[in-house]
């Protein structure tokens, strides 16, 4: 069995990365969609919510499983039998940090491959944090990320709302 791992923050998921997630499942017979946590990094949206958004918007998908890791995702490949991790390209400058961290992994281990999957033209402007500043600006991103990502800003927005 050919078990990929789709590591990323998905501060929030957009549909560029369900792009992604949706041609990697195409590829292998198991992907999991890590949400890899960075304890030195901060997130719009708690180690929950993102969760819960990447269990709704994979839900369905058979061979598509979330699950979250604060270590080395080398490290978690390893431990879930998985020979690759996908990574997505949307622009040339992706690509000097894609390889920064490619060289990286192939330092720590050389049996896990690097796949890259880039994003259609029109998904490869779409970045969480470019979400999340036109979300703050007033701009209408529901063509750009999935209904529940709209839901949850709503119930970040109620929350600061009532307190």
């Amino acid at each position: 069995m050919k078990i990929a791992i789709y590591p990323g923050s998905f501060d929030p998921i957009t549909n560029g990365h369900l792009d992604i997630i949706k041609r990697a499942s195409k590829l292998f017979d198991k992907v999991i969609v890590l949400l890899a946590i960075n304890p030195e990094k901060s997130y719009r949206f708690s180690k929950e919510d993102r969760l819960n958004m990447l269990c709704e918007v994979t839900k369905g998908m058979k061979n598509v499983e979330v699950d979250s890791y604060n270590g080395l995702t080398i490290e978690y490949a390893r431990k879930h039998g998985a020979s690759v991790l996908i990574r997505g390209l949307r622009v040339v400058s992706d690509f000097e940090y894609e390889w920064a961290y490619s060289a990286a992994n192939e330092y720590i281990d050389k049996d896990i491959e690097m796949v890259f999957l880039m994003s259609h033209k029109e998904l490869s402007f779409i970045s969480s944090s470019a979400i999340d500043e036109l979300y703050r600006s007033g701009v209408d991103i529901s063509s750009l990320v999935p209904r529940v990502v709209l839901e949850t800003y709503a119930k970040l927005q109620d929350n600061k709302l009532t307190k």
